[in-house]
């Protein structure tokens, strides 16, 4: 009573309905798409980023560069014009540009400038510092015009480094914007081969979990169109599709009750049937055996009459029940593989004292098939076909039982030299009770079940059967796939 609490405890929440199951299942496979993508948009927006800044960072240094050298070429022109005049106007502007190369080169300072940069940098600083000491802070005592030759050269020179640096920043930006786009890029092709990779993972683990209750309706209507109604149906899954699984249930209980009912009636029949036909045979094979005393010759062959359709009634009821026994065998079959030759081998022993009772030849041209069948069914199609073929051969006839392999089906074919069946008796031959036209000099009678009952088999393996048209006697044909295949699918 138990034992169903473990698989509940391990089982995966549903949601509440099929549809809300989907959008889940939708939204997990897109969620790693959706991260792969924003995690694109946001490296791509942090790439515009650098990009913006290294184009600042390049317009920057080639503006304070440019303006530096200018600063250099106006402190060199100063210095050499102060160092000839001594004017006070001069040291005036000599210092306003002091300042402002020394503004432009706290600003190049800011710029991401490697070591060499730097150091170009601050050479180029101490160098100026150095040629305004030498031309701001001693005018008085005299100005060695030759120092600031020397160190305006010097600095002239370190202009051409100054300049070089805005071309150096902007060479090591792009270097760097490269850089970064192809680890970016690098990035992004894993991330998008690890979400699919993972949103095909989370698919097909998905379409397990939502094929799961579709797998367990379809074996449930299976169930049902095979008439076993012994299983109770239980289908997992969201609330409708349980809810689903609940009538199911409730129709293989009406389905059992109804199938109860039916057997209940034909027992009931069967049993109405024979009391009185018993008693009715009884009383005619009494009057038959003239026990009650002697009777006329019209008389008598009433009571044969009466005798012999008595009897016939009798098999006929017994045939019905059998019948109905077989159709409920048909629906449920007990697939397994078959060797097909042993199979027809054994059935045709079970014929061979008939036929030779009547002098009938028995051929067997068997092949080595194997098919996966009921062997029970099987052997009920052969033999109602080999019965039929001995019943209606005449004597000194040949039977003639071939078995075959071809692609992916097998037949069985039971040939006789008997009268054959009628072009329009061949499709009403395998409807129930039909038994053919009374031939003039055969007495040979029958239910006319056997030939329905090897059809149901038949098609309730995905078979069929057939006369083949063209031979003098008769021959039947019936076909099966070697792999099972029921006729009755539920359609996807």
């Amino acid at each position: 009573m138990v034992a169903p609490a473990p698989t509940q405890a391990t089982a995966l929440p549903y949601p509440r309905s099929f549809l809300g199951l989907l959008l889940a299942g939708f939204t997990l496979v897109a969620l790693p798409l959706a991260i792969a993508l924003a995690y694109s948009a946001w490296n791509t927006e942090r790439l515009a980023d650098q990009s913006g800044t290294a184009v600042f960072n390049a317009a920057q240094a080639a503006r304070a560069s440019r303006s530096m050298v200018n600063r250099i070429a106006s402190i060199e022109r100063l210095a050499q014009q102060i160092a000839v005049l001594s004017d006070s106007a001069l040291l005036e502007d000599f210092g306003q540009v002091h300042r402002s190369f020394l503004q432009l080169a706290s600003e190049l300072s800011l710029l991401p400038l490697d070591e060499q940069q730097l150091a170009a940098l601050n050479r180029t600083i101490e160098q100026e510092y150095a040629l305004f000491d030498l031309v701001a802070n001693r005018p008085r005592t005299g100005i060695d015009v030759r120092a600031v030759q020397s160190l305006s050269a010097e600095l002239a020179e370190s202009a051409y480094e100054v300049l070089a640096i805005s071309y150096l920043v902007a060479d090591r930006e792009v270097e760097r914007l490269r850089a970064n786009a192809e680890s970016v890029q690098r990035r992004l092709i894993l991330l998008v081969l690890f979400s699919t990779a993972l949103a095909l993972a989370i698919a097909l683990a998905l379409t397990r979990l939502i094929a799961r209750p579709i797998a367990e309706l379809d074996a449930s209507i299976r169930q049902l169109g095979s008439a076993d109604f012994s299983r109770p149906i239980r289908v997992r899954g969201p609330n409708d599709l349980q809810y689903l699984g609940e009538r199911l249930d409730w129709l293989r209980r009406r389905l059992t009750d109804l199938e109860a009912g039916k057997n209940r009636f034909l027992r009931h029949l069967s049993h109405e049937l024979k009391t009185p036909l018993t008693a009715l045979r009884e009383g005619a094979e009494l009057l038959h055996d003239q026990i009650a005393g002697p009777l006329a010759p019209r008389q008598l062959q009433v009571v044969s009459i009466m005798r012999d359709n008595s009897l016939k009634l009798q098999h006929l009821i017994e045939d019905l029940l059998d019948y109905q026994r077989a159709l409920h065998a048909a629906a449920s079959l007990y697939p397994a593989p078959v060797a097909l030759e042993n199979l027809v081998r054994e059935t045709a022993r079970a014929h061979a004292l008939a036929a030779q009772a009547k002098g009938q030849r028995l051929v067997l041209d068997l092949e080595s098939v194997t098919i996966e069948a009921d062997a029970q069914k099987l052997r009920s199609i052969i033999d109602n076909l080999l019965g039929n073929a001995v019943k209606f051969t005449p004597p000194g006839g040949t039977i003639s039982v071939l078995a075959r392999g071809a692609g992916s089906d097998a037949t069985i074919e039971v040939i006789d030299s008997g009268p054959g069946v009628p072009p329009e008796e061949r499709e009403s031959i395998f409807d129930t009770f039909f038994r053919g036209r009374a031939k003039p000099s055969a007495r040979i009678e029958g239910s006319g079940l056997g030939l329905a009952i090897a059809r149901e088999f038949a098609e309730a393996h995905g078979g069929r059967i057939a006369v083949v048209d063209g031979d003098a006697g008769g021959h039947f044909r019936v076909t099966l796939p070697r792999a099972y295949a029921p006729a009755q699918q539920v359609p996807a």
